[in-house]
């Protein structure tokens, strides 16, 4: 999915949640590697939930920006078909899609068509969750 106008979204509120994540990347903290990122859980009443990344000395004990919106937003109340999109910003020259453990974590929390929509300020690339974890283990995978 790569076309802006397939979102289930205005652009209005795509330029909200963009912006709201570049402003929660301004709040990471990243004393170690530096790499602020920002993320933004858009609800299904449009509601815009922010994240940013928190590390930590041991660096597994760190929590990525999408992971903390996306556990913002279950303790609000919103889960699975309640979220519209997520929205990752990155101080990158590319596109930066959200790394494995947050992609992981989508498989529980988004469903499989939910738009993980990526951007650096100077471009959009716009993944569903199933594009970005083919072969998923998944809790169907349990069954």
């Amino acid at each position: 999915m790569t076309d802006e106008t397939k979102l289930p979204l205005s652009k209005d509120l795509l330029h909200r949640a963009i912006e709201t994540a570049f402003e929660a990347s301004k709040k990471a903290y990243v004393p170690y590697s530096h790499f602020p990122v920002g993320a933004c859980v858009i609800t299904c009443d449009d509601t815009l939930i922010p994240g940013a990344n928190i590390e930590n000395s041991s660096y597994g004990l760190s929590n990525c920006a999408e992971r903390t919106a996306m556990f913002s937003a279950v303790m609000q109340g919103y889960l699975k078909d309640r979220i519209k999109a997520l929205v990752v910003v990155a101080p990158t020259e590319e596109i930066t899609p959200p790394c494995g453990a947050c992609r992981q974590i989508m498989l529980d929390l988004l469903t499989l068509n939910t738009p993980v929509i990526c951007t650096n300020h100077k471009a959009i690339k716009i993944f569903t969750v199933s594009e970005l974890m083919p072969f998923a283990f998944s809790d169907e995978s349990m069954k």
